[in-house]
C-alpha cells in the first residue's frame, strides 16, 4: 500500500509533468491509487470540477477526481480496490466549526442524558443514577432543556430535592450556560440567600421570596465547579473523544473544531488518534484562562496536524440563545428588565486579546447578542489600529442576532462567524422571546453570503445536533420542528449550504488548501449520502441518512 510519504513525494517529484484531466483540468499524474471510487455523482465544491462521477485515493489523499473510465482506468490489479457507489451523492466531509466535542464525550461516559420529555422522567433517570452512586457523591446530568419538557418550565431546587437529599445534584442545560442544582449542592458550594451574585452571573431567586430557586446562571456556575470533584483519568479522556469520534463518523462529520479545549483535551486528542481510536479531524481552540501556559510552552495557533492542531483562543462575551442569556440591545420578550448577561466585559477581553494578538494566536470570542457582537467588533478594529497582524482570521463563536451596520463592519475586518447552523430548526420554540423581527436578524447566513462574509456551520453540540442533514434544513427552510418559519429573509440555497458545511469551515481553520472541497492533492475526507439533496424536498433532507464516511482515505462509518 502506498504511503502517504511516498504519496506527497510522487506528487511533487511529478509536478513538473501535468496532464489534462476528463473535465480538462491540469493537475499532477497520480500515483496508482489504493482506492478508487466509482459511479457515484460527487458535489466536489471545486469550482474548477464541480461534479464528477468517480474518484481516486492514494496515500489518504485524492489523486484524481473525474469520470467512470478516467478513473478506472487508473486501478492495477492487486494494488487498487474499486467500490461501486451506486449512483449515491458524495459530498466532501463536513466540518463543523463549533463543537465540544473533547467535554461532550466524558459525558456521555459519565453523566445522565437528561434529553428527556418530563420533569418525571429526568428525576426517574437522576433517581436510578443515585441508588447506584455512593452516599454524598455528586450526580450529574447534561442535555437537559426546559423548552423539551411538557411542563416548559425550568427544574427548580424543589424537583432535586425530590431526587436525592443524600447527593449533591447538577444538571446543565443543553445550552450549557445554566446550571439547575439541589440544596445539598447549594451547602457544598457555599451559596446561599444572601450570597451576592458574581460578577458575569446570576444565582435565579424565586419571585416574592428572594429563595434560591436551584438556577444558576453563566460564572454563577463557577461555585458549584469549583467543589465537583473531577474523577477523570487520562484514559477517561481519551475514551470519551473515542466515543464522540464514532457519533460524528456517524452522522458524517469528518472534522471539528472543539470550541473550548484545554491542555487535557488536546492529549486527550493525540492519545485517541495514536491509539487508532480519532475517526475525526480536530482544531481544538483553546480556552482563555490557559493561554499563559501555551504562550510559555512556545504554542500558538496552528501547531499540529492533519489530524490535531492546535487553533484559537477561545473567549468568551455574553450568554446563550437557548437560554436566553445572550446580551441584547433591547430586552427580551416579557421580560423588560432582561437584557442579557455580560460574562467578561471590555476591559478584561481586551488584556487577553492583546496578549493572544502579539503571540501570534488566533482569536475566537463567543458573543451571540447584537449588544455583546459590537463589544467584540470594537475591540477586533482596534486590535488591527494598534497592533495590525496580516490575516488574523478573528472569529465571532455563534454571532446570532446582527445589524446591517454590525455586518459592514464584520465584513470590512475580514472576520469569520460560525452561527448555529441547526438552531432555527431544533431550537424554534424559544425564538418566541426574541419577537418576529428579531428573528430577521438571527443567523443570517443569508446576509453574511451576500456580503461575501464566510460564514460557517456551527453545531455547539451539546447545545445543538450536530446532524448536518438538519443543518441543511435549518438553513435552506428556517422552518422549525413544528412548521413554524422565523425570518424566512435569511433562507439560502442547498449549493450555498454546502458550500458553508465544507470549504467555509476550512478556511475558519486557515486549512482551505487541505480540505473542503474533494480536489487532487488535498485529504481524502467525504460522505456517501443515502439519497439526492438536490431532489429532495428542503424540509425532508434532515431525513438523508449518511451512508458512509471516510476520513484520510478510510471508512470510519458505513451503515
Amino acid at each position: 500500500m502506498t504511503t502517504r510519504r511516498d504519496f506527497v513525494g510522487t506528487m511533487a517529484a511529478l509536478a513538473a509533468a501535468p496532464h489534462l484531466t476528463s473535465a480538462g483540468r491540469r493537475a499532477p499524474r497520480p500515483e496508482v491509487p489504493d482506492l478508487v471510487l466509482v459511479n457515484g455523482q460527487l458535489l466536489t465544491q471545486d469550482a474548477k470540477t464541480p461534479t464528477a462521477q468517480a474518484i481516486a485515493i492514494a496515500g489518504g489523499r485524492i489523486a484524481a477526481v473525474g469520470s467512470n473510465a478516467d478513473m478506472r482506468a487508473l486501478a492495477r490489479a492487486g494494488a487498487t480496490r474499486v467500490v461501486d457507489l451506486g449512483n449515491k451523492v458524495v459530498i466532501p466531509g463536513v466540518i463543523d466549526a463549533h463543537n465540544h466535542p473533547a467535554s461532550s464525550g466524558l459525558s456521555h461516559l459519565r453523566e445522565v442524558d437528561c434529553d428527556l420529555r418530563s420533569v418525571a422522567a429526568i428525576q426517574a433517570a437522576l433517581r436510578e443514577r443515585a441508588a447506584r452512586t455512593p452516599r454524598g457523591e455528586w450526580v450529574l446530568g447534561f442535555k437537559y432543556d426546559d423548552t423539551k419538557t411538557a411542563e416548559r418550565r425550568f427544574l427548580t431546587r424543589a424537583d432535586l430535592d425530590a431526587v436525592s437529599t443524600d447527593h449533591p445534584i447538577m444538571v446543565t442545560h443543553r445550552g450549557g450556560h445554566t446550571g439547575y442544582v439541589n440544596s445539598m449542592a447549594f451547602a457544598l458550594a457555599g451559596v446561599s440567600e444572601q450570597t451576592p451574585d458574581p460578577q458575569g452571573g446570576r444565582f435565579e431567586r424565586e419571585p416574592g421570596t428572594g429563595r434560591l430557586s436551584g438556577r444558576s446562571a453563566e460564572s454563577a456556575n463557577d461555585a458549584f465547579h469549583r467543589v465537583i470533584p473531577s474523577t477523570y483519568t487520562r484514559a477517561d479522556r481519551q475514551a470519551g473523544v473515542k466515543e464522540i469520534s464514532r457519533r460524528l463518523a456517524k452522522a458524517g462529520v469528518t472534522s471539528v473544531t472543539d470550541a473550548g479545549g484545554s491542555p487535557d483535551d488536546l492529549l486527550a486528542y493525540q492519545d485517541a488518534h495514536e491509539a487508532g481510536e480519532l475517526g475525526t479531524r480536530v482544531y481544538c481552540h483553546i480556552s482563555a484562562p490557559f493561554l499563559d501556559r501555551m504562550i510559555a510552552a512556545g504554542v500558538r495557533t496552528g501547531l499540529g496536524d492533519e489530524w490535531v492542531r492546535v487553533g484559537a483562543v477561545k473567549c468568551i462575551c455574553d450568554g446563550s440563545i437557548s437560554e436566553r442569556t445572550a446580551l441584547l440591545s433591547e430586552p427580551y420578550i416579557g421580560r423588560p428588565n432582561d437584557r442579557g448577561i455580560l460574562v467578561t466585559d471590555a476591559e478584561q477581553l481586551w488584556a487577553i486579546f492583546t496578549k493572544a494578538q502579539k503571540a501570534g494566536w488566533q482569536i475566537g470570542t463567543h458573543a451571540n447578542g447584537d449588544a455583546a457582537i459590537a463589544i467584540v467588533t470594537t475591540l477586533y478594529e482596534r486590535l488591527q489600529r494598534e497592533m495590525p497582524r496580516k490575516d488574523p482570521r478573528f472569529r465571532y463563536e455563534h454571532c446570532t442576532m446582527l445589524t446591517p451596520e454590525l455586518i459592514k463592519r464584520i465584513k470590512a475586518l475580514g472576520a469569520i462567524p460560525t452561527p448555529f447552523a441547526s438552531y432555527v430548526y431544533f431550537h424554534g420554540e424559544k425564538m418566541g422571546e426574541y419577537g418576529a423581527t428579531r428573528t430577521e436578524r438571527m443567523f443570517p447566513m443569508r446576509w453574511f453570503l451576500d456580503a461575501g462574509i464566510p460564514a460557517t456551520m456551527g453545531s455547539d453540540y451539546p447545545p445543538g445536533p450536530f446532524e448536518p442533514m438538519m443543518a441543511l434544513t435549518s438553513m435552506l427552510t428556517r422552518t422549525d420542528i413544528r412548521g413554524t418559519v422565523w425570518g424566512a429573509n435569511q433562507r439560502i440555497t442547498l449549493a450555498e449550504a454546502l458550500h458553508v458545511l465544507t470549504m467555509n469551515g476550512a478556511y475558519a481553520s486557515y486549512e482551505e488548501q487541505l480540505k473542503g472541497s474533494l480536489t487532487p492533492g488535498k485529504l481524502a475526507d467525504l460522505v456517501v449520502l443515502g439519497r439526492d439533496p438536490r431532489t429532495t424536498p428542503p424540509i425532508e433532507i434532515v431525513n438523508i441518512p449518511i451512508e458512509r464516511t471516510m476520513v484520510g482515505g478510510r471508512w470510519v462509518y458505513e451503515s
